[in-house]
């Protein structure tokens, strides 16, 4: 569909497309997340985590034009919407109206709207629902858009999640109801244009955290209903419990009942610290043998919160763990690897044999504290590394290993650039650009970490967790690592698509090049990689087949797949095709697999077949074909979808 200029005021209705709705109905289905996102980043932050995803999503399902063949008038979608699609612009414009009425100050001769109100549907009852947290920089950029009136919110989030020009933005605010767009834009400009952060999992309302709401306070009107005093005796003898109370713990709950198991898990006397050098002399190489760094090793109080707030974290603390990593406490005294204050945060990283978590709190408070962890069971020296300190203003600092060298900051996309050394203090690195700051869609750089130790050198990639992820290269169950000249160029076409396989508790990253085809028209060869993430968990693998024509810098998409064991070290085998137009105007089914392929063939849109691991047939713009490969063992393999 063409891209149509914004022809919709407040007023009478103009006259322009109209959207039925049944076509609002598909466009609501199909971009849903986006929309829930942009109502949740519009709410204010006063109505708390909980209140503003159920909003979110209540507001956003409340889009629907009424009637079954409603004739609405709409604003045409923008050449940087979503596809074009004039249903999805109408939506944007229901549910930024209604997101920025929710934000207005009640008054009491005027009935409140709607919106104004604690939604009806859904609701959640038993639990509170809060995305996953992000990083230190996404809580910063909240802090920031809190501070924001309700205009400049949605007139930032039309700038960075939607893509949109001022002028765009303008016609869709005054669309909206907005009274003086040129005072939100003004004001929207004093918040740094980090757009990028916003398609995060810490603005994501559809990726949600569960937690209890107050279970003592259930259990108590449970008893009340059936006995009034004996309800009194429970409040009145959790009330009297021994100890120093809620308050040393900071932003932690309250504790469910005194265990005394649970309640040795939480003492900093107890936590293990293994001592500077005992790495040198240990059976194995892992985060077991780290010690324990920073400059707050000996704050007890520090300490003691970062443990109860691992046990029991309270309803104003971010948490986050990647997928397949339990959230739950300590089995017992875990051990320390880093307290300390870092940038703008006092942080503490603690390891209990499975997980790493970090503990991080505002240097002048407990409030905003954050909780995250990562799964790290089963690490070996090369995965152990490095682990993710902090991240502030776009840059990420690392906690190394007490076995690495040296460190440095690399660009994949640039091979012949060199390595730029990094700063090693008591173990934290200097801070290195991280390549998930950039904007949505823009990629210039990725920037990894390069460690260096006595068994080689390795590159680490920030992918939005704790631990970063290790790069390989070479045939599946025969990796190396990037090293040398070859392996940096392997590498520098597909680094861009790491972002894709960020917040997916992954633990490496392998680039093989399968296959390499002549092009039908005579200009050269193409290069065919296949791309696959290994995760802590064993499971959730992704796999993602790219294909690279002659001077190209960037890797085209051609296939992904999830959890199959293509490409991999279990079926280091993988087929997969793509659409190629010639110069001459000329469209080609392009596939490839691997060299013990024996056939490939080609059926549906495009018919066509070939006696080896290469094939290229004649195909129309836009066609659609299904692949099957038949390796030299007589087994059959389908394309990557």
């Amino acid at each position: 569909m063409q891209s149509q200029d914004v022809a919709s005021r407040p007023g009478p209705a103009p006259a322009g497309p109209v959207v039925d709705v049944e076509r609002a109905e598909a466009a609501l289905v199909e971009h849903y997340p986006r929309l829930v996102r942009l109502a949740y980043l519009v709410l204010p932050p006063s109505l708390g985590r909980n209140r503003r995803v159920v909003t979110a999503h209540s507001l956003t399902q409340r889009a629907l034009p009424r009637g079954r063949a409603a004739a609405t008038p709409v604003i045409p979608a923008q050449s940087t919407g979503r596809d074009g699609d004039p249903g999805y612009a109408y939506l944007r414009l229901r549910v930024l109206r209604t997101a920025l009425e929710a934000g207005l100050t009640l008054k009491r001769p005027a009935w409140p709207r709607r919106s104004q109100l604690p939604p009806l549907l859904p609701q959640v009852w038993g639990l509170r629902l809060f995305p996953r947290s992000g990083g230190a920089d996404e809580l910063a950029l909240d802090q920031r858009l809190s501070a924001l009136s309700g205009p400049a919110r949605a007139a930032y989030v039309l700038r960075g999640l939607e893509q949109l020009p001022d002028g765009d933005v303008r016609e869709i605010l005054a669309a909206a109801g907005v009274a003086d767009v040129d005072d939100a834009l003004e004001e929207a400009d004093a918040v740094p244009a980090q757009y990028a952060l916003l398609d995060s999992p810490e603005f994501d309302p559809c990726s949600l955290q569960a937690r209890p709401t107050d279970l003592m306070r259930r259990r108590q009107h449970l008893r009340a209903a059936l006995a009034a005093g004996a309800a009194l005796l429970v409040c009145g003898a959790l009330l009297g419990l021994p100890g120093e109370g809620w308050a040393p713990d900071g932003p932690a709950a309250p504790p469910y009942a005194q265990n005394p198991a649970a309640e040795a898990a939480l003492d900093p006397a107890q936590l293990t610290k293994v001592p500077a050098l005992a790495w040198q002399s240990a059976a194995r190489s892992d985060f077991s043998v780290w010690p324990a760094r920073g400059d707050r090793t000996g704050d007890t109080a520090l300490l003691r919160r970062a443990l109860a707030v691992w046990a029991r974290p309270g309803e104003t603390v971010a948490v986050s763990a990647t997928p397949g990593t339990p959230a739950g406490g300590p089995p017992g005294a875990p051990q320390l690897l880093y307290a300390g204050t870092v940038d703008t945060a006092r942080v503490v990283l603690l390891y209990d044999g499975l997980r790493i978590a970090r503990y991080a709190e505002p240097v002048d408070g407990t409030a905003g504290a954050a909780l995250d962890f990562s799964r790290v069971d089963g690490a070996t020296r090369a995965d152990a590394g490095a682990v993710v300190l902090s991240r502030a203003d776009g840059n990420v600092r690392y906690l190394l290993a007490p076995w690495v060298k040296e460190a440095a900051e690399r660009d994949l996309l640039k091979p012949d650039g060199g390595a730029m050394e990094l700063t090693v203090t008591d173990g934290v690195t200097s801070p290195l650009a991280s390549p998930l700051s950039q904007r949505t869609g823009a990629c210039s750089s990725w920037n990894v970490l390069q460690t260096t130790d006595s068994t080689g050198t390795r590159l680490l990639s920030d992918l939005a967790e704790l631990v970063p992820a290790r790069l390989t290269t070479g045939h599946p169950g025969r990796t190396a690592e990037v090293t040398g000249e070859r392996a940096l160029h392997t590498w520098a076409p597909y680094s861009c698509w790491l972002g894709a396989m960020r917040s997916a508790g992954v633990r490496t990253v392998n680039a093989w090049s399968f296959a390499a085809q002549p092009l039908p028209d005579g200009t050269g060869s193409a290069d065919w990689v296949c791309t696959r993430a290994e995760t802590w968990r064993g499971g959730g693998e992704r796999v993602l087949a790219q294909f690279r024509t002659p001077g190209a810098t960037r890797a085209a998409l051609a296939a992904k797949a999830q959890n199959v064991p293509a490409c991999g070290a279990r079926d280091p085998h993988v087929l997969a095709g793509v659409l190629w137009k010639a110069k001459a105007g000329d469209w080609y089914l392009l596939a490839a697999g691997t060299r013990d392929t024996d056939s490939i063939t080609a059926t549906g849109g495009v018919h066509g077949t070939s006696r080896d691991n290469l094939l290229a047939a004649k195909a129309k713009q836009g066609a659609q074909a299904e692949l099957k490969g038949t390796l030299e063992s007589g087994r059959t393999i389908n394309g990557l979808q």
